[in-house]
C-alpha cells in the first residue's frame, strides 16, 4: 500500500498539470488536422497545375503545331462521313508526377567537311606550273583543288540572216524558211519564255522582280510585255493541260479535295475574292490536276468527273455527297479524316 501522501498544494500542482497536458493534446490533434488539410490543397493545387499544362500544351499544338497535328473546329459543311463516328470530348487526363534524371550527352558532333563535287558538273581546268622548272625535272604527279563557281546567266540573240535570191527569167524571189517561233511575230525565244515560266511558278518571283533581273543583264523590259508572253505562252501549253486532265480522269482511283485561294479580278479592282483550286490526284499514275473555281460549289467537281468512272476518295464536305449516287463512281471515305477523332 502506497503511503505517499499530497499536500492540497500538491493537489492542485496535478489538477493544473492535466489541464496543460489536455490543452497540448487538442493543440497537437488541431495542428495535425491543418496540416492534413493544407496538404489536401497542396495535393489538389498539383493536379490542378498538372493538368492546365497538359490543356495549355495541347491548345498550342493545335494553334502552332504541325498542320495534320492542328484542329480548329469551324463550322465548313465537314460531316462525319456517315461512319457512324461520334466526336466525343477527351477525358480529362490521369495525373502523375515523373521525376527524369537526364545525363548530358558528350559533344561528339563531327567537324564539318568538304561535300564531294558531282562529276556531272562541267569541268573548266587551269593548269598552274610552277615559275621556274629547272631543266631535267621529271613530273611525279598533280595536286588537283576543285573549286565550285558560278556564272550568272546570259541573254544574247538569235539572229537568223536569210539571203534572198530572184530567179532566172522573172520567176520570183526563193528565201529560206523561218523556224517556227513560240509566240508569232514575237521576239522572245523558247528559253526566255520557259524560264520566266519557270521562275514565276517554281522560284515563285513575280513579273516586277523578273524585270529587275532582267535589267541587270542589260535589257530592259516593261512589265507589261512580260504579262503579255506569259499569256500567250499559257495557251501554247493548254494542249498539255488537256491531255493531263484525260489521263487523270482515264485513271480507276482519284482523290479529290479543294483549298482557297484568293483572286485579284476586274471583278473587284484593288482588293481579292476568295477562288477555290479543286485538286484531282491520280494515285496509281501519281498525276495531278488543278481545276480552277469561282466557288465551292458541287457544280464544279460534277462537271470535272462527268465521264469518271471508279474509286472517288473525298473527306466528308457535302459537296462531295452528290457523288453517293452515280453508279460508275464508289464513293470512299477519307481513312485520314475517320482516325482523327478515334
Amino acid at each position: 500500500m502506497n503511503d505517499t501522501t499530497y499536500s492540497p498544494g500538491n493537489i492542485e500542482e496535478l489538477i493544473l498539470l492535466r489541464g496543460a497536458l489536455e490543452q497540448l493534446q487538442t493543440e497537437n490533434q488541431t495542428s495535425q488536422s491543418i496540416i492534413a488539410e493544407k496538404q489536401s490543397i497542396i495535393t489538389q493545387l498539383t493536379n490542378d497545375n498538372l493538368y492546365l499544362k497538359h490543356e495549355l500544351a495541347q491548345l498550342k499544338r493545335m494553334i502552332f503545331g504541325s498542320k495534320s497535328e492542328r484542329f480548329i473546329p469551324i463550322n465548313d459543311g465537314q460531316l462525319n462521313l456517315d461512319l457512324g463516328i461520334e466526336i466525343q470530348e477527351p477525358p480529362a487526363p490521369e495525373t502523375e508526377t515523373l521525376t527524369i534524371t537526364r545525363k548530358k550527352k558528350e559533344d561528339t558532333k563531327p567537324g564539318h567537311a568538304r561535300l564531294p563535287i558531282s562529276s556531272d558538273i562541267p569541268r573548266r581546268e587551269h593548269v598552274i606550273e610552277p615559275d621556274e622548272v629547272p631543266a631535267g625535272s621529271k613530273k611525279i604527279g598533280e595536286e588537283i583543288t576543285e573549286v565550285l563557281n558560278y556564272e550568272p546567266a546570259k541573254l544574247y540573240v538569235d539572229k537568223y540572216i536569210r539571203p534572198k535570191y530572184v530567179l532566172n527569167e522573172e520567176k520570183g524571189i526563193i528565201i529560206g524558211t523561218l523556224p517556227s517561233l513560240p509566240i508569232p511575230r514575237g521576239n522572245a525565244g523558247a528559253g526566255l519564255l520557259s524560264q520566266i515560266l519557270i521562275s514565276k511558278f517554281v522560284d515563285h518571283l513575280p513579273f516586277y522582280r523578273q524585270v529587275q533581273i532582267i535589267k541587270r543583264l542589260g535589257v530592259e523590259l516593261p512589265e507589261s510585255t512580260i504579262n503579255d508572253w506569259f499569256r500567250k505562252t499559257c495557251d501554247l501549253l493548254e494542249i498539255l493541260y488537256q491531255r493531263l486532265v484525260e489521263k487523270v480522269k482515264s485513271s480507276h482511283y482519284i482523290q479529290a479535295d479543294e483549298t482557297p485561294i484568293p483572286v485579284l479580278s476586274k471583278e473587284k479592282e484593288g482588293s481579292t475574292h476568295k477562288g477555290y483550286h479543286w485538286l484531282y490526284y491520280a494515285v496509281h499514275e501519281k498525276l495531278v490536276c488543278f481545276d480552277y473555281q469561282k466557288g465551292r460549289g458541287r457544280e464544279g467537281p460534277l462537271k470535272f468527273l462527268e465521264h469518271f468512272s471508279g474509286g472517288l476518295q473525298t473527306d466528308g464536305y457535302v459537296a462531295y455527297e452528290v457523288f453517293d449516287h452515280k453508279k460508275d463512281i464508289v464513293h470512299l471515305a477519307c481513312m485520314a479524316h475517320c482516325r482523327r477523332y478515334q
